[in-house]
Formats: structure tokens, C-alpha cells, sequence
């Protein structure tokens, strides 16, 4: 009985000692050394691939309409594993313009230590630290001087557009080029002299489900992101484009802004 009492013992180190091994080859700790982590961005509207000035679609509020730019700042990149080992990415290297007519652009690559990352967060837009900083030290995709038009800054209200959609809509009123025309740049970060609304987003990610990131060096891990663009308009707030067919910096655009965040849907991760 004794003998057979310590062959159990006997097994049950075994395995334990198996177990053990088998969760510490499963995860992977954090490192010293640092590989390529990929953030994609891939546009859509609804369940059809977004194509800028040829697609139609139509919204909750039955207005159809066809995009013709779309761009957005991703920034402030961070990592967490399983065990809750965060990495944060250095903010001179976490910022991104994602714009649909440049497909490189939708992939942001940032450096972080090896290791296997189940969480992953960044803003949609930009912080308030940089929107107030001194425009020597904004460059890059955040160098202030490409103008209202093309850019993504508002030089007469000092702050960044984090988000920003054209199209047309023949629900949108004529502008003076005489085409109907929608327009929706959404900015503000909670004022710089005075308080105003904040359209900062923070967008928290569990990557369990579709694949955890497994970042190794010699390889690239990529997670990629669907951004379904519908859910601007069909979200906590249907936002009609013939009654709100310009929003920009408004009180309305805090609606616009509160449908962010369930944009944006994890596919799979690449490793």
C-alpha cells in the first residue's frame, strides 16, 4: 500500500512538473529584445469592402451615400499580456494617419519587446499633450501646415481633426461647387484656454478570441482590424446626414464621436 501511495506521489510530481512546462512554453514572457508588432486598418461599410468614390450605401436612416475621403489618427499604442505585462509604446513613435487612399498607411508598425500580447489599446485621435504642445515639436503626420482642406488640423481653432469623412449624399444640400456634399471632421480635446467637449477615444481590444499576437524577432506579427465606417452613422446615435450633413466643431459632433469606438472590430491576428 505504502509503495503504491508513493508511485501516486511519484506521477502526480510528474505532472505537475509537465503542466508547469507545457503554461510556461504557451506563453511567452516579456523580453528585452524588441520586434515589429503591425496594427492593419481595413475599411469597410457594413459587410462590403469601402471604395472610395464608386461604392453606395445607405445608412440606418435610409439615406444612401458614397465616400470620397476618409482618413483618422491612430495613436497612443499599448500592449498588455495574459499575466498583465504592459508595454507602452514611446509616444515619439506612436502616431499614425490611416487614410483609405494609401494602403500602406493602414498598416502601423511599431516596435515593442517580445512576447505574447492578448490586449491591445490605442486612441483614436490625438491626445490633448500634443495638441497643445509647440508646433516645432509636431512633425510628421502631425506637422499642423497641410491646411484645412487636405490636412487634419484646424489652424483657427489650434487643434488636430481626428476624424475626418467627405462624401455625397442626395440627402446633403447643395454646396457652392453645386454638389451635395456631406462633411464630417471631428476633433476637440477638451480646450486649451477654455473647456470644451472631448472627442479623444480610447479603444481597448481582448485579442483572445482571433489570435493573440506572438511578437518574435525575425518575423512580423499583424493584427488586423476591420473599421467598419457604418457604425459611425448606425451607432448609440443614428446621425442622419440631411439633418446634420457638416458636422465639424460642434457640440453635435460629441454624437459622432460616442459611435467611435464599436467601429472597430478584430478579424484575425497574423504571426
Amino acid at each position: 500500500m505504502k509503495l503504491i501511495y508513493k508511485y501516486v506521489i511519484v506521477i502526480f510530481s510528474l505532472l505537475t512538473v509537465l503542466t508547469a512546462c507545457s503554461k510556461k512554453d504557451d506563453v511567452q514572457p516579456v523580453s528585452a529584445n524588441k520586434a515589429t508588432l503591425s496594427l492593419q486598418f481595413d475599411n469597410i461599410v457594413s459587410d462590403r469592402n469601402l471604395q472610395l468614390n464608386t461604392g453606395t450605401y445607405k445608412n440606418a436612416s435610409g439615406e444612401q451615400f458614397s465616400v470620397q475621403l476618409l482618413q483618422y489618427f491612430i495613436s497612443n499604442i499599448k500592449v498588455k499580456t495574459k499575466n498583465g505585462q504592459e508595454f507602452i509604446v514611446p509616444q515619439e513613435e506612436s502616431y499614425f494617419l490611416v487614410k483609405e487612399s494609401d494602403g500602406a498607411s493602414q498598416f502601423c508598425k511599431v516596435k515593442v519587446p517580445e512576447g505574447d500580447y492578448q490586449t491591445l489599446t490605442f486612441t483614436l485621435g490625438v491626445d490633448s499633450l500634443r495638441n497643445t504642445m509647440d508646433i516645432s515639436k509636431r512633425t510628421g503626420v502631425l506637422d499642423p501646415t497641410g491646411g484645412m482642406d487636405d490636412g487634419m488640423y484646424w489652424g483657427w481653432n489650434s487643434g488636430y481633426i481626428f476624424f475626418k469623412m467627405e462624401g455625397t449624399s442626395e440627402q446633403a444640400p447643395v454646396d457652392p461647387t453645386g454638389v451635395r456634399k456631406f462633411r464630417f471632421h471631428i476633433g476637440g480635446f477638451g480646450g486649451y484656454s477654455a473647456p470644451t467637449f472631448n472627442n479623444i477615444k480610447t479603444v481597448t481590444v481582448d485579442l483572445s478570441a482571433a489570435g493573440i499576437a506572438r511578437v518574435r524577432e525575425g518575423r512580423e506579427s499583424n493584427v488586423h482590424f476591420l473599421v467598419d465606417v457604418m457604425k459611425m452613422f448606425n451607432g448609440k446615435t443614428n446621425i442622419s446626414i440631411a439633418a446634420n450633413p457638416q458636422v465639424m466643431f460642434s457640440n453635435y459632433s460629441v454624437n459622432v464621436a460616442n459611435n467611435f469606438s464599436s467601429m472597430f472590430y478584430h478579424d484575425h491576428t497574423e504571426n
